[in-house]
């Protein structure tokens, strides 16, 4: 083979590379950024601490807001948004077994925790028998709340996987504390006709509630703070492990240790002290 025909082969064989380098670059690269949010301080959280982090890296960011979670996670399924922030660990595995998805939390997130709220009642107060309680209607965060009136002493239950949780599982109610089930996301708008309301952390302080200003909080524990979701062919992507760098960057926890704001929320190990 003559030095020329070497040459020529050579080139053309590094033209190739590069060639599907590039190509591979440009199938793998992702300059947009779809996130969704539900009403709640997850939305702010992100663009405080994380976008600018993303957009350093090139991102464009679209934040797309959903009313429910619902609609938030079927978003991210059907490959609408690339991630949403909005939900636990528990509500998402729910979701996946009834609706035979794959979704997956990559990162936990700062989340203000469930509590025991009251217009009518100043903290601090006994609750009285016969008072009515507004509660979450679908099991797993109901459980949640039955869980705020057990550790206060008003009611005892049974234990029950968080899918199958409903009223009948208080086993002993001697102040006969009525139970008012409604949609999460109304229980802020029922303090004005109930004594108590269970309200989630995201409902409460997008109401203009304080974290500070409720008669007790839930004990939260892992499973219950919140995730970044993505489907799961997409957890390891590039894009998706820029956003947890996001979230794990200093900017973030400067953002968020900085600011008063955000006492009383539960914070995963990557932001404690």
């Amino acid at each position: 083979m003559t030095t020329a025909r070497v040459l020529l082969l050579s080139t053309l064989l590094i033209l190739g590379v590069l060639t599907g380098a590039a190509l591979h670059a440009e199938t793998s690269a992702k300059s947009d950024l779809k996130v969704g949010f539900v009403p709640g301080p997850y939305i702010d959280e992100f663009k405080v601490g994380v976008a600018p982090e993303l957009e350093k890296k090139g991102y464009r960011i679209r934040y797309v807001e959903f009313s429910t979670g619902l609609e938030a996670n079927n978003a991210v399924f059907k490959g609408e948004i690339d991630a949403n922030v909005m939900q636990h660990t528990i509500f998402l595995n729910s979701y996946n077994e009834r609706q035979q998805t794959d979704l997956v939390g990559i990162v936990h997130v700062p989340t203000p925790p469930m509590g025991l709220y009251s217009k009518k009642h100043p903290v601090g107060s006994p609750i009285k028998p016969g008072s009515t309680v507004a509660v979450p209607n679908d099991p797993v965060n109901l459980q949640r709340a039955l869980w705020i009136l057990r550790d206060l002493g008003l009611v005892e239950i049974r234990d029950s996987k968080p899918v199958d949780v409903s009223e009948l599982d208080v086993i002993k109610n001697p102040g006969g504390i009525k139970i008012v089930p409604l949609e999460a996301a109304q229980a802020p708008r029922a303090l004005d006709d109930v004594d108590f309301a269970a309200i989630q952390g995201n409902f409460a302080i997008y109401s203009g509630l304080k974290l500070t200003n409720a008669f007790a909080l839930e004990r939260m524990t892992t499973p219950y703070i919140n995730v970044v979701a993505v489907k799961q062919a997409n957890a390891g992507s590039p894009w998706a492990q820029d956003i947890v760098a996001g979230y794990k960057s200093q900017t973030f926890k400067t953002a968020i240790l900085s600011d008063r704001f955000y006492d009383g929320f539960t914070l995963p190990d990557y932001l404690k002290r």
